[in-house]
């Protein structure tokens, strides 16, 4: 019981990186009008020089997550697992003070305007650095740590804790924007959004001081001792010793070639990671008010409807972390690529037909659940399992680079689709969604053909399975 509750300790203190991964993301979808208003508005652009620069301000936080992801793995490698969550954190705590404060240092306090707007990016792609280096650390800390029966179930939280965090982010939201009407929420309301997340990220840096590094890490850093004293709270001292000499033997090519078993392997991680964002979960993330408001919706509804959003996202996710140990990886992931593309192409109809935000809001609570159910929590679970010891500190980091690099591709091209006055005369703002349901038809086609069953395997039988 005791090693239970070790376990889940560690487990959830990982999982607020995760939370803060899903906060930072999601505060952006409750304030896209009010950025419209603040920054863009003022400026007097075109419609596709307008459209483009929402784009970016909702967008550029995934610069910095490119490179978080691409780097995380260095991060890792040389300081440690926790120590490079502790310096996400520290990322994350800038990014939301200079978000919400952008004249910071430059302009009195509440006298900045909209030609900060380079400075707000600026802050928001520190912020994207520490989401892409805690969206790696996070699920490999908790991977490293879990028994191998229970790792699919324990990564699985981490998708659970970002999942959490956009649903409390869309509350944090919701109740902010009721304060006040939307020229206070577009002149202030803003701000206290992306202050919110101050909260959070202090209760990270605190909470990580009093947990320790993985075993496997801690290995790496000649530091064994340390190791089997974690090993035998989590696995009982009578399998510890024999998991601390397979990481030995796993771990003797320290700095292993990130093609030591092939490019197949490379590839499937970053397809992996695209696809999960070409079937256009962030989409729905990002801009779901703004979404919403195309239903002639108000404010305040719209950002209502996104909440529903966040609990149905997580409340699958709840149904994922119970039933990926259980029915495998494959299986979730290909039900659940093929509910998405019947509910994305559903929804491209539901707007090219004008039914009405009934049926687009249907159309888009099936989508979230199936993404939840499947290739939100999966494709974490995956990615922490597939690349054996000696080469994921390299192999990883390219798969989050990957993906956060599509996530950029889809975010900043939504709205120039969406507000494209030729696709919205001929299609009715439904042309995107379509391009999102075929998107997910060829996810499910490549897990069912190329992605092998990890369910149960230990990470060092990874090594066996690729050399096979």
């Amino acid at each position: 019981m005791n090693n239970k509750l070790y376990l889940l300790k560690l487990t959830l203190v990982a999982t607020l990186g995760g939370l803060l991964f899903g906060y930072d993301t999601g505060v952006i979808a409750g304030t896209v009008g009010s950025l419209d208003a603040f920054f863009i508005e003022p400026k007097g652009l075109d419609e596709l020089s307008a459209s483009s620069l929402k784009g970016w301000l909702v967008s550029i936080a995934l610069l910095g997550c490119i490179v978080g992801g691409a780097v995380a793995g260095v991060i890792g490698k040389a300081f440690g697992r926790k120590k490079g969550l502790l310096f996400a954190g520290t990322l994350f705590f800038i990014s939301a003070l200079g978000s919400a404060l952008p004249e910071l240092f430059i302009q009195p306090l509440g006298a900045g305007d909209h030609t900060l707007h380079i400075v707000f990016m600026i802050y928001r792609a520190i912020g994207g650095l520490g989401v892409g280096i805690a969206s790696m650390l996070s699920p490999v800390y908790i991977a490293e740590i879990a028994p191998a029966d229970q790792r699919g179930k324990l990564v699985s939280f981490n998708q659970l804790a970002i999942v959490g965090g956009f649903m409390v982010v869309y509350f944090v939201n919701y109740f902010i924007a009721l304060s006040g009407d939307d020229t206070w929420l577009n002149e202030i309301g803003w701000r206290y959004m992306f202050a919110s997340e101050l909260i959070p990220v202090t209760i990270f840096l605190i909470l990580l001081f009093l947990v320790p590094d993985t075993p496997r890490s801690l290995v790496y850093h000649n530091k064994e001792n340390e190791a089997l004293e974690i090993l035998e709270k989590v696995n009982g001292t009578s399998k510890a010793s024999a998991i601390l000499a397979e990481i030995k033997e796993t771990l003797k090519e320290k700095s292993g070639k990130v093609l030591s078993y092939g490019w197949g392997l490379i590839i499937i991680g970053i397809l992996l990671s695209v696809f999960q964002q070409f079937v256009g979960i962030n989409v729905v993330l990002y801009y779901a008010p703004e979404i919403f408001k195309t239903l002639n919706l108000g404010t305040d509804a719209a950002l209502l409807q996104t909440i529903i959003v966040g609990i149905v996202n997580f409340s699958f996710t709840i149904i994922a972390v119970k039933t990926v140990d259980n029915y495998g990886r494959k299986p979730l992931m290909i039900i659940g690529a093929i509910g998405m593309a019947v509910a994305m192409i559903a929804l491209g109809f539901a707007f090219f037909a004008q039914t009405g935000g009934y049926l687009a809001l249907i159309c888009m609570m099936v989508y979230v659940a199936a993404f939840a159910l499947s290739w939100g929590p999966v494709t974490w679970v995956l990615l922490a399992e597939i690349f054996p010891n000696n080469i994921r500190n390299k192999a990883m980091p390219i798969a989050v680079a990957a993906q956060w690099l599509s996530n950029l591709v889809v975010s900043v091209s939504f709205p120039i689709m969406n507000e494209n006055t030729y696709l919205i005369e001929n299609f009715n703002n439904g042309f995107a969604y379509w391009i999102y349901g075929i998107m997910s038809v060829i996810a499910a086609v490549f897990v069912w053909k190329y992605v092998p069953e990890t369910k149960g395997k230990t990470l060092e039988e990874m090594s066996k399975l690729w050399r096979k």
